[in-house]
Order: C-alpha cells, then sequence, then structure tokens
C-alpha cells in the first residue's frame, strides 16, 4: 500500500479561506526578496566632494583721517552749451505796391457847377449899401459875406449872412442893400440861362 502524504491531506483539511490568506504570504515573501536586495545594492554611499578652497577677499581699505584732503574729481569735459537763438522775425507785410504807369487815376468828371457860368452883379445895377448912422456914431466896421439865389431873370430869391461882422446893424445893411441887386443869370454849358447862387462880400469901413 503506497504511502499518501499528509500535507495534501492537511491542505484539504483547512478552510479555504484560511487556504487563501497563506498563498496570498507566500506570494508576498516572493515579491519582498528581490525588491529587498536590489534595495541593497543602491545602498553604496556616494563619493564625498572635497570641500572648495576658501576664497581670499582683499581687506577693505583704511578710512580716511579728518586732515586728509579728498581727491580731486577729473575735470569734466567741456559741457554742452545753451545757445539761445534770436527768433526768427517775421516778414513785414510788404508795402502796397504803386499801381503800374499804365493804370492812372481816372480823372473826377466835370460837376454841373463846373459847366455852368455862376451869376454876377450888374454894375449899373448893384449899388454899394449905405452905411447905417447908428454904425457909424458906434464906430462899426467889419465885413459881411451874404449868399444870394439868383432865378433865370437875374433877379435875387433869397439872401443869407454866410459869415457876420459883429454887428446887427451892419450884416441887415447888406442883407438889404443886396436885395435890391440886379444880375447877370447864370448860364448852363449850353449857353441857356438857368438858376444859380453866389457868394458876394460887403465890406463896411469908415474912412
Amino acid at each position: 500500500m503506497a504511502h499518501t502524504p499528509a500535507f495534501p491531506g492537511f491542505l484539504q483539511r483547512l478552510p479555504g479561506r484560511w487556504l487563501l490568506v497563506g498563498a496570498a504570504f507566500l506570494l508576498g515573501w516572493l515579491l519582498f526578496v528581490p525588491v529587498w536586495l536590489a534595495a541593497r545594492g543602491d545602498d553604496t554611499p556616494a563619493p564625498v566632494q572635497p570641500a572648495s578652497a576658501p576664497v581670499a577677499f582683499e581687506p577693505l581699505p583704511r578710512p580716511m583721517a579728518a586732515g586728509d584732503a579728498a581727491t580731486p574729481l577729473p575735470a569734466p569735459a567741456d559741457a554742452p552749451r545753451v545757445v539761445e537763438e534770436a527768433p526768427p522775425v517775421a516778414p513785414t507785410p510788404a508795402e502796397s505796391a504803386a499801381l503800374p504807369p499804365s493804370i492812372e487815376e481816372a480823372a473826377p468828371a466835370p460837376t454841373a457847377s463846373a459847366q455852368m457860368q455862376a451869376p454876377s452883379p450888374l454894375p449899373d445895377q448893384s449899388p454899394s449899401p449905405r452905411y447905417p448912422v447908428e454904425a457909424v456914431r458906434r464906430g462899426d466896421t467889419g465885413t459881411v459875406v451874404v449868399q444870394v439865389q439868383v432865378d433865370a431873370q437875374g433877379l435875387p430869391v433869397s439872401v443869407e449872412v454866410l459869415e457876420r461882422s459883429g454887428s446887427r446893424v451892419l450884416d441887415r445893411a447888406a442883407v438889404d442893400a443886396v436885395s435890391d441887386w440886379h444880375f447877370a443869370p447864370a448860364r448852363d454849358a449850353a449857353g441857356n440861362a438857368v438858376a444859380g447862387s453866389l457868394s458876394v462880400p460887403i465890406d463896411f469901413k469908415l474912412e
């Protein structure tokens, strides 16, 4: 009769839960061993780098004493100078140029008065005014200028005082005298008698 090992029988008597636990335990050991061996191989200490030599620093300069003169700074180079320039002078407007000789000012057209002959007193019908006695007594003298409007027949239409003599008596005597005068009427360019006006000065002097 052949001998049957007891181990399989023992496994068959174990419950199924414990069987799984044991199998997992064995599998864990099988995985742990290679990892542990690899970790031991990586524990080799790394070579130590030698410490670098200390850097030598130069000693700081000795502080200057109070009496020591400071080292003069080098003379600065020629600094740029600001040159002020005078503002540009605006050109003055050119004076109006004279008209060319070909353009001449038109001569003013002759007026109607220039073409007309003014009236004039008739010598034999224009007696000198009478010197008022009142003015003679007071010694009044002076010149009266009267403005006379003459119609086409040569008769005075109106007589007005333009410049007074300073004496009302003399002014009135001049107006009265000229109002009785007769005149040669004014003439137009065609020679026709027309109305016109003229200024007549009258002097009053005592001899």
